[in-house]
């Protein structure tokens, strides 16, 4: 299932790709964009089908009661801007017109976490997923790389409610084997097994931590990684498993520790299965403008540094 060429590619460019495929066989798919589509990569699908994609400009809130009301006629609206705009701006249309009657409307939003880089503070949703995550009915993914993505874009067309799927701006390194894959909505994936301590992680970290997974190996400390694209609904059973396996639990996601993946697992943990967690992500703070792996490493999301946080949690440095 997992690939050994770890060759950078772009994930928004694989969800404009996966569009175009899932659009020239279901005529019934609709995309909105505001104002964003060379950067979202849905000027793709536009091209293609150009009587089908609908650009809303610098309007959010009116694009997504709009793809509401092409979600009664029988489309399947993809929407999509940036994760800041999306989960901020356009939230009560979201929570309100959205998830409250349960309309079949898909959320791509990208430019998610600090890895939106030079654009700052602004622009880097750290706070997306936690928002997402509090509204019912609604969906959570965060996919890992292209192979990925491209399958839940083909499970978000079959699946029918809502559904927010986050991507990264940057390019990421492929992990999965696209001959291989597949996407389940219902399983996180055990990627590596260990004794000493359960790594959950998902999106473009997931990459960081299987080299943390290699560098925590040679100093002796068997660490059994799960990848958890969807942060709701929670595979709960697997984090259970583990955790009571290896006693200790850390989570990484290029997201605020609050609200999204970490909380999510301390939840389940509290209420199940109680053992120390160490949350690693942003702390409570805005992110600062810098390069991506610059950034990446000054919040300690490489697996470098993802390696030496772990070893001090376990005690071994």
């Amino acid at each position: 299932m997992l690939t050994d060429k770890r060759e950078r590619k772009s994930i928004r460019s694989e969800y404009g790709k996966t569009l175009v495929e899932l659009g020239r066989k279901n005529k019934n798919i609709v995309v909105l964009d505001a104002d964003l589509s060379c950067s979202t990569q849905t000027a793709m699908f536009a091209k293609e089908f150009p009587e089908r994609f609908f650009n809303m400009g610098i309007s959010e809130q009116d694009m997504m009661t709009t793809a509401v009301g092409l979600s009664t006629v029988g489309k399947i609206p993809f929407v999509s801007t940036f994760s800041m705009f999306a989960a901020g701006r356009a939230w009560d249309q979201i929570r309100n017109s959205i998830c409250y009657p349960k309309f079949n409307v898909k959320i791509v939003a990208t430019h998610g976490g600090i890895t939106v880089g030079e654009d700052g503070a602004s622009h880097q949703a750290l706070e997306d997923l936690a928002i997402m995550r509090a509204i019912p009915n609604m969906m959570v993914v965060v996919p890992a790389d292209c192979a990925e993505t491209a399958e839940v874009i083909k499970f978000a067309e079959q699946y029918n409610g809502p559904m927010y799927i986050r991507i990264a701006r940057t390019n990421v390194p492929d992990v999965f084997d696209r001959e291989t894959y597949k996407f389940n909505p219902n399983k996180a994936l055990i990627v590596n097994n260990g004794n000493d301590v359960t790594l959950v992680t998902n999106g473009e970290t997931l990459a960081e931590a299987i080299d943390c997974v290699e560098l925590l190996k040679q100093n002796g400390i068997s660490a059994e990684l799960i990848h958890m694209p969807v942060v709701k609904p929670i595979d709960s059973k697997t984090i259970l498993d583990s955790a009571a396996k290896t006693k200790k639990v850390v989570t990484i996601e290029n997201h605020s520790i609050i609200g999204a993946l970490g909380s999510a697992i301390c939840e389940v943990l509290s209420e199940n299965c109680p053992n120390p967690v160490l949350r690693i992500g942003t702390n409570d703070e805005f992110g600062q403008s810098g390069e991506q792996r610059e950034l990446m490493d000054f919040y300690g999301l490489t697996g470098e540094k993802l390696a030496q946080k772990v070893m001090k949690f376990l005690g071994k440095n």
